[in-house]
């Protein structure tokens, strides 16, 4: 019983810890994520700003696509490692657009392909009007598999809200 209670009292003191983790936005915010997530700061969602989003630290994919010419670098978020953040334990996600586009990924995906939420391209934040702020990408060129309609139909750019089921 003592050891219970001994779990019991280090959990709960860690408590504070997990929410420290996600503060609030102090800018504007530029993504939600809600469904299936552990971690929220703003009811039972993880709202961010670019700031925080750059605080997760980035990685950058260099890549041809179909919306650009040549080759592209992306940088932002591994898609995994925000997951992580936020503790999904859902299956998929579904990426909305601005524009109301809806894909729905596997939450696999973002481990096994190291895909990203890319804030940036050629070192430039992305705008609206450039298919920002927030465009998912994979590594296109690293699989043939990834050079289908089916993965760039899950590359949405201008998401705005992530949903994990």
């Amino acid at each position: 019983m003592r050891l219970i209670t001994a779990l019991a009292v280090i959990l709960i003191s860690q408590l504070p810890l997990l929410a420290a983790e996600l503060r609030l936005p102090q800018g504007k915010p530029i993504l939600s994520i809600s469904g299936a997530i552990k971690v929220a700061n703003s009811g039972n969602e993880a709202i961010f700003d670019r700031d925080m989003l750059e605080a997760l630290g980035t990685a950058k994919i260099v890549t041809k696509t179909p919306w650009f010419d040549g080759v592209t670098e992306f940088s932002g978020v591994r898609l995994d490692k925000l997951m992580d953040l936020v503790g999904a334990h859902g299956q998929t996600v579904t990426a909305v657009a601005l524009n109301n586009y809806v894909t729905t990924i596997p939450i696999d995906d973002f481990s096994r392909y190291q895909a990203i939420l890319a804030l940036k391209r050629d070192g430039s934040y992305m705008s609206i009007r450039e298919k920002g702020p927030l465009f998912i990408i994979y590594p296109f060129d690293t699989d043939p598999a990834l050079r289908t309609q089916t993965y760039f139909g899950r590359a949405a750019w201008q998401v705005a809200k992530l949903v994990v089921e």
